[in-house]
C-alpha cells in the first residue's frame, strides 16, 4: 500500500477544506436555526450546491463516472480523506451531492440500472436535482439477517406489486426524495437453510414516493435526535409499480445490497473519523481553558490520557479504513478478505466514535450533553452505527469466520511452533 498521495489528491483535500471553510462553516449557525423553524432544506443550500458544481466539488466518491457524467472520477484511496473533512460537519456532504445514502443508490444505478432508470433517476440524483432513499430494514424481522427480509413482491403480469413494512429509512423525510430503492422478497420463495437459494430470493425495486399505497408512517428519532431527512417508517399496501421498475435481475437483490456496502461503509467510518477527530481537538482546546482546583484540565494525567488514546485510537482506525480504500481500488469488493476487512471497520469505528466523544463529553461536563456543541449529536450517531448497517456482531462474525477458513487451509501448520516433550523426541529422532 501507497501511502503517498497524489498531488491531485492533496490539491483536492485543500480546496475541499477551503471551501468549507470559506462557504460552509459560516452557514452553520443558519442550517441549525432553519432546521429548528421546520425549514428544512434551508433555501441557501441550494446556492452552496452551485458554487460547489462550479469549483469542480462535485459527485466526488464514484470512479466508474463516465467522461459525460458529472463528478471527479476520484478513487476509493482518494476519496477517503475529503469524506473525512466532511464528516466534521455532518449537513456538508450533500452541498457536494455525496451523501448517504444517495452515494450508495447511484452507485447501484449506475451499475445495474437499465437506460430509461438511469434518465429517470440516476442523471437527476447526479445533477442533484433529487434525492432518493435505500429501503432494507424492517420492525418484524431481525435485518441483521438481510434474507430475513419479508417484505414481498409479486409479479402479476402486468407489474410488480409490493406488501409490507419497512423502518429506520434513511432519507426519505427529505422534501427531495423522490425515488425508493426497495429490498423485497420474491413471493413464492421458500425459506430454506440452502445459502444458495436464500441469497437469490430478494430484489430490489425503484419505487416513486408518490405511488398509490406507499404510507411513510412517522420519522423515527434515534436516541432522541429527530434527523430532518428522517430515519422513517414506512408501509407498502399494494403498491405497485411498471415491471420495468425492477433494478437488474430478478432475484440478485442480495448481491447488489452487498455490492453497495463496500464503498458505503468506507464513506461512512472516513465521516465518522472525521467527527473523532473534531471531537479530539475540541476536547484538547477545552481542557486548556477549564480549570478545576485551582489546575487546568490539561494538567490531569487522566485527561491527558484520554487525549493520547483518542489519538492514537483515530490513528490506528484511519489506517485501517484507507488499507480497505485502497484494496477496493485493487480488487473490488467481491473478496472474502475485503469483505471481512470492511466488516472489520465497520466495528472498529462505531465504537471508536463512542469512545472518543464520551471523552470529550466528559471534558466538556455539561455542555458537552447540551446541543451547543456538535458531541452529543456525535455520540448519538456512533451509538447508532453500533446497530444500522449491521450490528457489530454480525461484523464481527464475518471477521471470526474468515479467520477460522484460513485456519482451516492451513490446519496443523502452526503446530511447528508448538513445543511439546512429543515433538522433542521427534526432533532428537529427525538428528
Amino acid at each position: 500500500m501507497d501511502f503517498s498521495a497524489e498531488l491531485d489528491t492533496h490539491n483536492m483535500l485543500h480546496k475541499l477544506q477551503t471551501f468549507i471553510g470559506r462557504y460552509v462553516l459560516p452557514y452553520n449557525p443558519a442550517w441549525h436555526q432553519a432546521v429548528a423553524q421546520g425549514d428544512y432544506p434551508p433555501p441557501f443550500l441550494e446556492d452552496l450546491k452551485t458554487l460547489a458544481k462550479e469549483e469542480g466539488l462535485w459527485n466526488l466518491f464514484l470512479p466508474e463516472l463516465k467522461s459525460e457524467e458529472p463528478g471527479t472520477r476520484l478513487s476509493h484511496s482518494a476519496y477517503a480523506p475529503l469524506a473525512e473533512i466532511m464528516g466534521k460537519l455532518p449537513w456538508a456532504a450533500e452541498i457536494f451531492n455525496c451523501q448517504a445514502p444517495d452515494s450508495g443508490n447511484m452507485a447501484l444505478l449506475h451499475q445495474f440500472g437499465s437506460d430509461a432508470q438511469k434518465k429517470k433517476w440516476l442523471t437527476p440524483l447526479l445533477n442533484g436535482e433529487m434525492r432518493s432513499a435505500f429501503a432494507m430494514s424492517e420492525p418484524d424481522v431481525a435485518s441483521s439477517d438481510p434474507t430475513n427480509l419479508q417484505t414481498s413482491l409479486r409479479d402479476d403480469g402486468e407489474s410488480l406489486v409490493l406488501n409490507g413494512r419497512k423502518w429506520f429509512i434513511t432519507g426519505a423525510a427529505h422534501p427531495h426524495c423522490k425515488v425508493l430503492l426497495v429490498m423485497c422478497r420474491n413471493e413464492g420463495a421458500s425459506s430454506t437453510e440452502d445459502s444458495n437459494c436464500k441469497h437469490h430470493q430478494h430484489s430490489i425495486v425503484l419505487v416513486p414516493v408518490d405511488t398509490p399505497g406507499l404510507d411513510i408512517v412517522r420519522n423515527i428519532p434515534v436516541v432522541h435526535h429527530l434527523a430532518p431527512e428522517g430515519h422513517c417508517e414506512m408501509v407498502f399496501r399494494q403498491v405497485r409499480v411498471p415491471k420495468d421498475h425492477l433494478l437488474g435481475q430478478w432475484g440478485e437483490g442480495f448481491t447488489m445490497g452487498q455490492l453497495r456496502l463496500g464503498p458505503g461503509r468506507v464513506h461512512h467510518c472516513m465521516r465518522s473519523l472525521g467527527q473523532c477527530e473534531l471531537a479530539l481537538s475540541l476536547a484538547a482546546e477545552r481542557c486548556l481553558e477549564r480549570e478545576t482546583f485551582g489546575h487546568h484540565l490539561s494538567e490531569y494525567a487522566s485527561v491527558q490520557e484520554w487525549l493520547a488514546l483518542s489519538r492514537i485510537e483515530i490513528d490506528q482506525a484511519r489506517l485501517l479504513i484507507l488499507q480497505v480504500a485502497w484494496m477496493l481500488d485493487q480488487v473490488g469488493f467481491d473478496h472474502s478478505l475485503l469483505m471481512a476487512k470492511v466488516a472489520a471497520i465497520k466495528v472498529v469505528t462505531a465504537r471508536l466514535q463512542v469512545r472518543v466523544v464520551d471523552r470529550a463529553m466528559q471534558i466538556f461536563g455539561a455542555m458537552g450533553l447540551s446541543p451547543d456543541t456538535p458531541l452529543a449529536y456525535f455520540w448519538t450517531w456512533g451509538r447508532a452505527l453500533q446497530i444500522m448497517d449491521g450490528p457489530d456482531e454480525v461484523h464481527l462474525r464475518t471477521v471470526a469466520r474468515h479467520e477460522l477458513a484460513l485456519a482451516r487451509e492451513r490446519k496443523g501448520a502452526s503446530s511447528d511452533y508448538f513445543t511439546t516433550p512429543a515433538q522433542m523426541q521427534r526432533s532428537v529422532n529427525i538428528r
